[in-house]
């Protein structure tokens, strides 16, 4: 069974009277910086000198330092710029300025499971990776309360490298929802799985074909687009709310009926054979391979299926069914 930790096994302490250095200032840096912040903790940020993000954490009241300076003046340093910026900023900024000693927490752990960050012996490396983006984790604790994140040491170099993992949760608010124990390894490898087979490309795809389905057989492409999209959400927030048994209890016996069974014959074991290729491309490193050799090269694969899906015929309808629900 999951570790989880709540606010009562989690404390402050380990992060009192250091600094603590956010470097990035885009969503997740922000909220997680402000939270941090507010949770009485000393919090600087580390940046590229002169972009927009430098601005408005100056305006919102943040010391600001180029990235190397913000992690010499830093006793913890956050890593939270994109994954893949990550490796460059850490050879050229991040490792030449890090104190022996020094916590080092990543929101993802892409970059230190799979060897394109290797961090040194004599530092804490570890993970606080909130369930949610950025915005949710800033709203959730203004509201008094919090998203589930998961924690992780890769390495404690300190012997209080969890303490400090768990000190951090609680500074942005997360261990009031609770937090799960991890590996770097498992939230990796999870998060991408669920992303391609579930979350991104499974849903997207699912949509789509049950979309040309439709409008192949002959009936409105308006009224295609409620059948697999808008209500996709409907169901979608049944489901996070209630869990599938509560969702079933939640639509029409008929509903019930079809879904129950039809869906194993369109989601079969196929599928499901398919899914599990995907995901020992993931453990293996296959995926993390193509994708660093797709990105040095400038996305172009990426860039193509970007303008695929943005062309799909479902979106040419969504574009004028969103703007008759939500308005321009």
């Amino acid at each position: 069974m999951a570790k989880i930790y709540t606010d009562r096994e989690a404390s402050l302490e380990p992060l009192k009277g250091k600094t603590i250095a956010v470097i990035g200032y885009g969503i997740q840096g922000r909220a997680q910086a402000l939270n941090l912040r507010d949770s009485g903790l000393e919090v600087i940020i580390g940046l590229r000198r002169g972009g927009k993000s430098w601005e408005l954490a100056t305006s919102e009241g943040f010391r600001v330092y180029e990235i190397g300076e913000a992690v010499r003046k830093a006793d913890v340093i956050l890593v939270l710029i994109p994954d893949m910026e990550q490796p460059k900023v850490w050879q050229e900024q991040i490792a030449p300025n890090l104190k022996e000693g020094a916590v080092v927490d990543f929101a993802h752990g892409f970059n230190v499971h799979f060897g394109l960050i290797k961090p040194p012996k004599n530092i804490d490396v570890i993970m606080v990776a909130p369930k949610a983006p950025g915005k949710a984790v800033r709203e959730e604790y203004l509201a008094g309360r919090g998203v589930p994140a998961l924690v992780a040491v890769y390495q404690d170099y300190s012997g209080s490298a969890l303490k400090y993992a768990l000190a951090l949760a609680k500074g942005i608010g997360a261990t009031r929802a609770g937090v799960i124990e991890t590996t770097f390894a498992e939230e990796t490898e999870t998060d991408l799985i669920g992303e391609q087979i579930v979350l991104v490309g499974g849903l997207m795809e699912l949509i789509k074909k049950g979309f040309e389905v439709l409008v192949e057989m002959g009936y409105q492409p308006e009224v295609a687009y409620f059948e697999v999209l808008n209500e996709a959400k409907l169901i979608m927030d049944l489901i996070w709310q209630r869990g599938i048994y509560g969702m079933l209890n939640g639509v029409s016996d008929t509903a019930k009926y079809g879904g129950l069974t039809v869906g194993p014959r369109v989601i079969d074991e196929n599928v499901k054979r398919k899914m599990k290729e995907a995901a020992m491309r993931v453990k293996s490193g296959e995926f993390a391979k193509e994708w660093v050799e797709e990105y040095n090269r400038g996305a172009p694969t990426l860039r193509k299926l970007m303008e695929e899906a943005r062309t799909h015929p479902i979106e040419k309808v969504g574009e004028k069914m969103r703007k008759l629900l939500f308005g321009p």
